[in-house]
């Protein structure tokens, strides 16, 4: 297969933002100069460690240890290759590829062939719609509110009721039936006839965060199907229902630019049209599948959910399913920092029919009505409960009990137990204690699980903590962390972390006089030698700094590369590892005085030698009194 020239491989990366790559999928803001910050996208965190750097075109986890440049970010999102990455971000900006020898582009495979796939469908789909054959479903569309603005809006569109409509349109273009099989877009029979997946029905292309279609949705339309109401894509190399939103793909903008940041998690497709459409554009949807913690941490990385200042609001049938839904969700509540509420509109309308009876102002009220998620799980609690009798008191507290007993915030426990108390009419320390004695019991259940699992590691045959059999043992990476806090190891740090981040903008004479300069603490020397060693004539010269550092300090090299340089703005900053540079050189001239005077005093002070000492030492001082003039 013919390869890129590594001319367009870089001027690719050179010309793209890794800031715009990862901002499709994780929420970013300012973490000091230069330098962007938000939560993980490789592991599941709390607070953000996941740092950007879009000047050098990297990014690395404080958390997890991941880094790499836009290329290694696309490949580990969306499991691609080295090639459909540069082609991917090719694409992106327009820029034409050229391959080795001339060659012809290669075709693509895999994942890119599985998206374009879902692309030409999605626009097969769009064109039926305008059919007569479509009539249903624009009637379908036209009786929930949504004229053909909206549709094209949503991509909408209609899959023809007949058996290989799309799949003879779909080869006509040169995907086979085994790619098309694999997109989820046809079925086979027992008989190993293949089929369209989707027949007679109003279809939505379902995208991921960045846009791309993954999959569909498809809602029965006609009497004679047979099949369920709702069908969607089956799990594919690029469709996962547990991690798939629906609407994300609009609403992420309006979502991180929020104040407070708001998504609204609804039930279905219209539901995700009708709240666009009277303007709450941060709702969202699940495909087919219940919330769950996927969903949960998808919507925290785009909302950048560090703080407790963000809202999901979960909207839900009143009947015994929207109950269960609201159980579900509540179990993952705790995942969010952000708080979570309920929103249940009046006489059960779900957001399509509410927009529908009593217009757009009604969607944007619902949320007005939201009630914080615990307090809904304990009105749930207590609802079977007669509260007019002693019997149903103390049966309702020893239901809603639990719930509260799970709130790990001791700020809002006594005042959801007061909640409690009110909708009880008991004594608060009554309420109290029985919270107590629940969270007591949930401590004590989960320190026997611990204890458990720590007995079974404890059997005869089971390997002790540390213990590897024998096996030689590999030191632990060196990290930031791990560096001792001394005045010396200090300097160097920050100076390197300069000298990476802004080496570019420091005096260059300086520069190669302090790069010069080998550090005392071994990791740091070995980061500052292959810096040293280093073309940095070429763009991406940190990037190659931190791909040649030995393996063992390579994962410091990339945090020194990502970590925040404390300044006020880029010229602080510049001036600041001026100074870092200026103490390492005057460091090092100060032992090499020391040096030559010791050497002086054991010499002749009338030999050749000591003549010698005497030039280098006066040359040291003039080097000394231009970088230290005041001296």
């Amino acid at each position: 297969m013919p390869r890129i020239r590594q001319a367009d491989v870089d001027e690719v990366k050179a010309r793209t933002n890794i800031a715009d790559v990862v901002g499709e999928r994780v929420a970013l803001k300012s973490a000091g100069v230069g330098s962007l910050k938000g939560l993980c996208p490789f592991h599941d965190e709390k607070s953000p460690s996941f740092h950007v750097r879009p000047q050098h075109g990297y990014y690395h986890c404080f958390g997890c240890g991941e880094s790499g440049d836009v290329y290694s970010f696309l490949r580990a999102m969306d499991h691609m290759s080295f090639t459909e990455a540069v082609e991917r971000l090719a694409a992106r900006i327009g820029y034409t590829l050229h391959y080795e020898d001339g060659g012809p582009a290669p075709e693509t495979s895999g994942r890119a062939r599985l998206l374009a796939a879902n692309a030409a469908a999605a626009e097969f789909f769009r064109a039926q719609l305008v059919t007569p054959e479509a009539e249903a479903a624009r009637r379908f569309l036209g009786e929930r509110g949504f004229d053909p603005a909206a549709a094209a809006h949503f991509g909408v569109g209609y899959a023809p009721k007949g058996w290989d409509g799309m799949l003879k349109a779909l080869t006509g273009q040169g995907f086979s039936r085994e790619e098309l099989a694999t997109a989820g877009l046809v079925s086979t029979n027992q008989r190993g006839g293949v089929y369209d997946r989707f027949r007679g029905r109003v279809v939505w292309p379902i995208r991921d965060v960045t846009g791309q279609t993954i999959g569909f949705g498809a809602r029965r339309l006609y009497d004679d199907d047979k099949g369920p109401k709702y069908l969607n894509t089956p799990e594919t190399p690029i469709y996962k229902k547990n991690q798939v939103l629906y609407g994300l793909d609009l609403a992420k903008r309006d979502i991180s630019r929020g104040d407070p940041k708001r998504v609204v998690v609804v039930e279905g497709y219209t539901d995700v049209m009708a709240c666009h459409l009277a303007g709450v554009t941060t709702a969202i949807a699940t495909c087919g599948t219940a919330f769950g913690s996927e969903h949960v941490t998808v919507l925290r990385r785009v909302m950048g959910d560090d703080d407790t200042s963000g809202e999901v609001v979960f909207t839900f049938d009143p009947d015994e399913a929207g109950q269960k839904a609201a159980v579900r969700a509540f179990a993952e509540e705790k995942r969010f920092n952000a708080q979570s509420y309920v929103a249940v509109a009046p006489e059960g309308l779900d957001p399509c029919d509410l927009r529908l009876q009593r217009g757009d102002a009604a969607v944007r009220a619902l949320m007005d009505h939201k009630v914080p998620m615990f307090e809904f799980m304990i009105d749930r609690r207590i609802a079977g409960f007669d509260l007019g009798s002693v019997e149903g008191r103390v049966g309702a507290l020893r239901a809603a009990a639990p719930i509260v007993a799970e709130i790990r915030d001791r700020l809002l426990r006594p005042g959801y137990e007061r909640v409690l108390a009110r909708r009880l009419g008991m004594d608060p320390t009554e309420v109290h204690q029985e919270v107590q004695r629940r969270a007591a019991a949930a401590g004590a259940e989960a320190r026997r699980g611990t204890d458990g699992r720590q007995a079974a590691a404890a059997q005869p045959g089971a390997a002790a903590p540390g213990d590897t059999g024998g096996a030689a043992v590999a030191p632990p990476a060196a990290t930031l962390a791990a560096l001792p806090r001394t005045v010396d190891v200090a300097r160097e740090r920050d100076a390197l972390t300069g000298f990476l981040q802004y080496g570019h903008r420091v005096d260059p004479v300086l520069f190669l006089r302090a790069l010069a300069v080998p550090f005392h603490h071994p990791a740091l020397e070995a980061v500052r030698a292959t810096l040293e060693a280093t073309d940095r004539s070429k763009p991406g010269w940190a990037l190659a700094v931190v791909e040649n550092t030995p393996a063992a300090y390579r994962t410091l090299a990339g945090e020194l590369l990502a970590r925040d340089f404390p300044a006020r703005d880029e010229n602080h900053a510049v001036a600041s590892i001026d100074d870092l540079a200026r103490q390492i050189v005057l460091g090092a001239i100060a032992q090499r005085k020391n040096e030559l005077l010791g050497a002086i005093q054991r010499v002749p002070a009338d030999s050749e030698e000591g003549r010698a000492l005497r030039v280098q030492l006066r040359d040291l001082d003039a080097e000394r009194r231009r970088l230290h003039p005041e001296d």
